[in-house]
């Protein structure tokens, strides 16, 4: 393990995270070095050269601790260990010593809102029974109705159904998510003890920074008598643009500000100081407390990962977003894709109000995706968010060019989602599918063996191996555009210009470049101005449709 007291970083820039781009490792879907067909810590570690040469500046692990993949990972038995399967703590060391020899830094998931039902704890809290300090740790409550046979609240869990599950005691425990997936108790102090011990442990062993899941659900208010919410659809996050700020049962309560100061301080006590960002989805205003400098700094901006793709609703999406993030004294955060959407290759080219799970059950057919002016919109839509002043979040493969696979056959699902909801929601494995690093193969490079998800056989078009020195190739696209990236941003705003056409996007940066996007749908001419990158081929000084532009002034 490597000495706190004496660790060299890449950087000791305490605001390094500010403009940075972080790149989202799915570790089960990256790179498998065993030939199990599930990836793994020493996979990530043989492919960080990938990273380097596409010029991010971290790398986010999605969870790579013990758990059943109830939930692909979500569901934690040991925040301090690595899963078996996916290696060693000795392998993470590595992996960590050559990220930082790289020059890249390390964010690792936090998972505190729930434990996996095999942790240790949870486990003893099923032994002791009712009124012990062990059931203490987690929400268990006795249930209503004659015998207790009905669920203690109406709440229901974000994958379907009641939110609570009967134990053969009799009892009923909460779980927001999964089953597999017990609501910790934060009120208790020996939890809020237990996740200190586990930021300091990962800040020891090297870690530069913390994503933070659901860090909008910990605390829940638990006065007796529980309070129903009246209608399952308030058990959402929509709810809370229903109910005043903060008094939510158990989404974005103000008292959980009070454990981010505390982490705050574990955070600051290292040199440079650990970052940390919030996965809060919550409305703007609420979203810019998690992200004060007092508590975690930086939250997840979902609203431009949301919106549609249309130049009114972006530009109001991305003034409002800068200006929520100016007024907590943080830096903006973008975000296309992750490992709970649908890809944005195939997410922006659908048409508006489309019911994406309709889609994914329509195996992508209904309405069907041209993946060629899927992935033209999309490689405009990085230019644009590469340019925007704050730090981008780029999932894996979405530097191919990857789409949705949606027509993941039913019997291989793994997302709890498809089991939960009665196979009503098809869930994220789409998303989720291993990356092809090369053109053959019986997983196109991702393992010696096969993939634990299908990999569809068009995916070997998109491989590394088909992109890599290709010109104008999506990889290269993006190898370019952060190179050009770390030399012009300097400063966090940006300025709109109003004379433009109808669909067009153009800001102009304070360090002397600008940016141009075209939206609508037909060809609009450029303003004047050196091309330094373009999303797709340029014709005398017209700026085609779904396409961006970087000019030099």
């Amino acid at each position: 393990m490597t000495d706190r007291s004496t660790l060299d970083l890449s950087s000791r820039d305490p605001d390094w995270w500010r403009q940075a781009v972080v790149y989202q490792i799915y570790p089960r879907s990256f790179a498998d070095a065993d030939g199990d067909g599930l990836g793994d810590l020493r996979g990530i570690t043989r492919r960080l050269g990938h990273l380097a040469a596409l010029g991010v500046d971290a790398l986010w692990l999605s969870p790579f601790y013990p758990s059943e993949l109830a939930d692909g990972g979500y569901d934690v038995a040991d925040p301090r260990g690595v899963d078996p399967r996916l290696g060693t703590l000795d392998d993470f060391d590595a992996l960590v010593a050559e990220a930082h020899r790289l020059g890249l830094k390390v964010i690792v998931d936090i998972v505190p809102n729930h434990s996996s039902h095999r942790h240790a704890w949870f486990q003893e809290a099923l032994d002791a029974g009712p009124g012990s300090a062990a059931r203490d740790r987690y929400v268990f409550r006795d249930g209503r109705g004659e015998r207790g046979e009905l669920p203690p609240t109406d709440w229901q869990s974000v994958f379907g159904g009641s939110a609570w599950k009967r134990v053969p005691d009799g009892q009923w425990y909460l779980h927001l998510f999964a089953p597999e997936q017990p609501d910790l108790n934060w009120e208790n102090q020996e939890i809020r003890a237990d996740h200190r011990t586990t930021l300091r442990f990962w800040a020891d062993r090297g870690v530069d920074g913390f994503r933070v899941d659901v860090a909008h659900a910990l605390v829940k208010d638990l006065s007796e008598p529980l309070r129903d919410l009246g209608a399952p659809e308030l058990s959402g996050e929509e709810a809370l643009t229903a109910m005043p700020p903060g008094t939510h049962p158990f989404y974005d309560r103000d008292d959980v500000h009070e454990i981010y100061r505390d982490w705050r301080k574990i955070l600051d006590a290292y040199r440079p100081p650990r970052m940390a960002v919030a996965e809060a989805w919550v409305p703007g205003a609420r979203r810019a407390l998690y992200a004060r400098p007092d508590e975690l700094g930086q939250a997840f901006n979902f609203e431009y990962l949301q919106a549609r793709w249309d130049a009114q609703e972006l530009k109001q999406v991305i003034t409002e977003s800068l200006a929520t993030a100016r007024a907590a004294g943080a830096s903006a955060t973008w975000v296309l894709s992750n490992h709970d959407v649908v890809r944005h290759a195939s997410r922006l080219t659908l048409p508006p109000g489309t019911d994406l799970n309709a889609w994914l059950l329509a195996g992508g057919h209904a309405p069907a995706v041209d993946e060629a002016a899927g992935l033209r919109r999309a490689r405009a839509a990085t230019l644009l968010m590469l340019a925007l002043p704050g730090s981008a979040y780029v999932y894996q493969g979405e530097e191919l060019g990857l789409p949705e696979v949606a027509d993941l056959p039913t019997e291989v699902l793994q997302d709890p989602i498809w089991e939960q909801t009665g196979h009503v929601r098809k869930g994220r494995d789409g998303c989720r599918v291993p990356l092809p690093w090369t053109t053959t193969g019986p997983s196109y490079g991702f393992g010696p063996g096969g993939a634990w998800l299908p990999q569809p056989a068009g995916f070997a078009a998109y491989a590394v191996e088909a992109q890599d020195g290709v010109e104008g190739s999506t990889l290269e696209l993006y190898r370019t555009a952060l190179r050009l990236r770390r030399k012009l941003l300097d400063g966090e705003e940006l300025t709109w210009a109003d004379d433009v056409p109808q669909g067009v996007l153009r800001f102009d940066r304070c360090e002397g470049w600008r940016c141009v996007a075209n939206l609508s749908g037909a060809a609009v001419e450029m303003p004047a101005g050196e091309v330094l990158l373009s999303s797709a081929d340029l014709e005398d000084g017209w700026l085609g449709p779904d396409t961006t532009v970087w000019l030099g002034r």
